[in-house]
């Protein structure tokens, strides 16, 4: 991960100074680091890593893709990565089910849903921990919670 924060910060140093006008959009990105992957796991030094990139595309619409260390992409209207994508994906696609029901979703509904999510994955994880940072992209920019706990705990199940 580490090699990959120092690569993009070189890409955006980059983008910064360049007389193209160009800039980096999330899309854009997606398509970058799946490259970078792709190339690792082909010289057989692959990163062992899945990302998720989330923001706007070109066209100012909503995105969200996954790249992991084979170079494998894919967008959905919901992801998760880990433990997640096994026991938040199902949660998440039950509010989320495809693009119309995306385009319709509250930011409060889909709060919610995410909170419902690291609950399961907290009471179902020996190795987690009940804080987690969570961050909301809009057009406005992101906004960014941390430390967030979750809230009733019963351990009395």
């Amino acid at each position: 991960m580490q090699y990959l924060d120092r690569l993009l910060n070189s890409l955006d140093t980059q983008e910064a100074y360049s007389s193209t006008g160009h800039t980096l959009n999330a899309k854009n990105l997606h398509t970058y680091l799946a490259k970078v992957f792709y190339k690792r796991r082909s010289d057989f030094n692959p990163l062992w890593n899945q990302v998720l990139v989330a923001g706007l595309d070109g066209e100012g619409k909503p995105f969200l893709a996954s790249a992991d260390l084979l170079g494998t992409t894919f967008a959905s209207p919901s992801l998760a990565t880990g433990f997640g994508a096994h026991l938040a994906q199902p949660i998440l696609r039950k509010v989320v089910p495809d693009e119309e029901a995306a385009a319709k979703l509250s930011k409060e509904d889909a709060l919610a849903a995410v909170k419902e999510s690291m609950k399961v994955l907290f009471y179902r994880d020996a190795r987690s921990l009940d804080k987690y940072s969570i961050a909301v992209v809009t057009k406005d920019g992101i906004d960014l919670k941390e430390d967030e706990k979750l809230a009733n705990q019963n351990w009395a199940l």
